[in-house]
């Protein structure tokens, strides 16, 4: 397998909240993560920074994930004490009120891929050269669209298109939204708003799809895509192929 993880700026914004990686356990099982922080006082990274940091070092100190079930509740167990840890980070210094987080994970096994996500980050798969995306976005836009007062196409560009209805920091306990997927795929792409404000899936699945690019030059190429667009956002993306040479 190979892999890759990239975070940049953007063009407007003055730091970046987004913090991204992708790790193993000692069996060679793959967690990769996007989390994209919000709040005052540079909170916004430190949070982003609590749910990577956390969820990394734990992952990888383990000899294996165990079963799917095991999986899932690991990452709920986790997830529920980084919630803890940013609501009391919030309480402990009242400059980061409006302190949280997204996330987006994918765990990677020989025997199952699950995603996980709170917010709107996005989880992709690649399969066949069509990326289809896994995530379901807490946003006010995508509950418009799923009550059918919103048509998809009028969400793209709705003014309230950002507005979160979930995300880590914000309630006292969050659990994961599960998507359970094929193993069969050819690669895993996850990212913030920042890549998908600027780009279309059908803009990200050509570049991916450019056979003549190594893995890191596809994802610096998407990223400087998006900052000729404007670049309104910080901008992350961990991308693995599964079936190349590690």
């Amino acid at each position: 397998m190979k892999s890759y993880y990239l975070t940049d700026s953007g063009r407007v914004r003055s730091h970046n909240e987004d913090s991204v990686t992708i790790v193993k356990n000692l069996t060679s099982e793959h967690l990769m993560m996007v989390a994209d922080g919000m709040g005052g006082h540079r909170a916004g990274e430190i949070a982003s920074s609590m749910v990577v940091t956390h969820l990394g070092s734990r992952f990888s100190n383990l000899s294996t994930i165990g079963t799917k079930f095991d999986a899932v509740n690991w990452l709920n167990e986790n997830i529920n004490t980084i919630n803890t840890n940013i609501l009391k980070y919030t309480e402990e210094n009242p400059e980061s009120t409006g302190m949280g987080t997204t996330i987006v994970l994918a765990l990677l096994t020989k025997d199952f891929l699950i995603f996980g996500n709170i917010g709107d980050s996005s989880g992709f798969v690649l399969k066949q050269g069509k990326l289809h995306k896994i995530t379901k976005d807490h946003t006010l836009v995508n509950l418009l669209v799923e009550a059918g007062e919103i048509k998809p196409e009028e969400a793209y560009n709705h003014p309230k298109k950002n507005v979160l209805m979930r995300a880590l920091g914000t309630e006292d306990k969050q659990v994961l939204d599960i998507f359970d997927v094929e193993t069969d795929i050819d690669a895993i792409l996850l990212c913030s708003d920042g890549l998908t404000n600027m780009l279309t899936v059908d803009q990200i699945e050509k570049v991916l799809n450019e056979e003549e690019l190594e893995i890191e030059e596809k994802l610096i190429k998407i990223i400087k895509k998006c900052n000729a667009r404007g670049g309104t956002d910080n901008i992350s993306i961990a991308y693995l192929v599964k079936d190349g040479e590690e």
